[in-house]
């Protein structure tokens, strides 16, 4: 497991060492928005192996999740490069979420950034109820390229901070 999955997990359970850590260089305003996961954490584990549709699965009583996590230096990924692996993945994961209708969740973090550093990233997924329908339709969808892959843009996700203040309510 790489740091920043250990962090993402870490923010969502509600690890108060970890939220203090990560918000040091957020704007108060961020930094409360972030505080709230401890009223309402989640319980957090790592998804087995590489091959999986997603790095973690967040469950709580009205909501649970999975999230495929990415970590660039770049503030841009296309997803057809590494063979189109990542493309492929995207594709089976829509499939499977939609089967068994559960939010999927893309968080894509920039190393070194100061701040709210992590966005949050969603696709079209039918069939969703209460609250992962309501996300699924406020959070910023994947975008597509002319060729039709997916390409998440850091600039156009949804901060983290606004993300748990949405499911902390």
């Amino acid at each position: 497991m790489s740091i920043y999955e250990r962090e993402l997990r870490e923010i969502l359970s509600g690890n108060e060492e970890i939220l203090e850590r990560v918000t040091k260089s957020c704007s108060e305003e961020e930094t409360k928005k972030y505080m709230k996961i401890k009223e309402k954490p989640f319980i957090v584990v790592r998804a087995a192996g590489s091959l999986g549709i997603a790095d973690i699965v967040a469950i709580r009583g009205d909501i649970s999740f999975i999230v495929e996590i990415k970590v660039r230096k770049e503030k841009e990924i296309l997803f057809s490069h590494e063979g189109g692996r990542m493309q492929r993945k995207a594709e089976e994961m829509k499939e499977r979420c939609e089967k068994a209708s559960i939010l999927p969740i893309f968080a894509y973090r920039i190393k070194g950034m100061r701040g709210d550093a992590w966005r949050i990233f969603t696709i079209k997924i039918n069939g969703l109820q209460w609250k992962s329908k309501e996300l699924n339709s406020v959070i910023p969808r994947l975008e597509k390229t002319g060729n039709g892959n997916y390409i998440m843009r850091w600039k156009n996700g949804m901060k983290l901070s606004d993300f748990i203040e949405i499911v902390s309510t």
